[in-house]
């Protein structure tokens, strides 16, 4: 009777973990998820509101209305993206934001629910908004692939045995929270996300050429982009942005790859 009862568990847990799996936009790749959209968007609303308490908004006008520009460019590239693939109850709970931000990292990254900051230390090496587009298209790629949900996911089935989300944040709170933080790490160290895989970090990277392309961003500027970040590696530390990320000439040999790709969406837009 109790071998019957494991294999019964087990049963029911390989059932959970195939249901749970869904697909990458553009990539199809199989992911795990089992974090629902509407848990792990409520925990980053929350998150997002205490970063803004502790970080200074940028007063700079003009670099500060070019953030919201292109964010909001992107924003409706993306939103269209998904309407087409009818995909769009995948972006349900967003509620879009694009805010630069003092500091002198080099990065910028978007949470779960479309909640984007940019450090006023990228824009010397972004230049102008092709550049910025780049860096943004690529960050809420991570976001809307779920890659943030996928690796809490694999955080609940190695830490919790696969429970459910809504059992951990009622049951293990404190659990829950360092699960967050693993997957995102904001509230670290100047509010630094963690850095992704260099799997996610090529599917941002395709996603991100294509989000671009459709804001209407020339996706060959991505290649000078991520030069220009090459070059900041030569410093003494190098950028977070680039911490864990693929080699400068596998990234940058992966772009110009997809760079046709992304061009048909470029030259397709109104």
């Amino acid at each position: 009777m109790y071998k019957l009862k494991r294999l019964t568990s087990l049963c029911l847990c390989v059932v959970m973990l195939v249901a749970a799996c869904t697909s990458v936009p553009v990539t199809g790749r199989q992911q795990l998820n089992i974090v629902p959209n509407s848990s792990i968007i409520q925990m980053s609303l929350k998150e997002y509101d205490n970063f803004l308490k502790k970080h200074k908004l940028s007063d700079n006008e003009k670099d500060t209305r070019m953030v919201k520009d292109v964010g909001l460019r992107i924003q409706k590239a993306v939103e269209l993206y998904f309407s087409e693939r009818g995909m769009s109850h995948l972006l349900e709970g967003y509620k879009w934001e694009f805010n630069l931000v003092e500091g002198k990292e080099v990065n910028a990254w978007c949470m779960p629910g479309g909640k984007v900051v940019v450090y006023t230390g990228l824009l010397p090496i972004a230049q102008d908004e092709e550049g910025l587009a780049v860096v943004m298209g690529h960050e809420i790629a991570h976001a809307v692939a779920n890659h943030g949900s996928e690796r809490m996911s694999q955080g609940l089935i190695a830490q919790m045995g696969g429970i459910a989300i809504a059992v951990a944040v009622k049951d293990k709170p404190r659990e829950t929270q360092q699960l967050w933080v693993m997957a995102f790490g904001l509230g670290a160290t100047l509010g630094v996300m963690l850095p992704y895989s260099r799997l996610h970090e090529s599917e941002a990277d395709e996603l991100g050429l294509i989000f671009m392309a459709m804001a209407g961003y020339d996706p060959r500027k991505a290649v000078d982009f991520w030069e220009r970040m090459a070059k900041k590696k030569g410093d003494k530390a190098p950028p977070e942005f680039l911490s864990t990320h693929p080699s400068d000439e596998t990234r940058i040999n992966n772009i110009k790859a997809s760079i046709p790709m992304a061009l048909d969406y470029y030259k397709k837009r109104p």
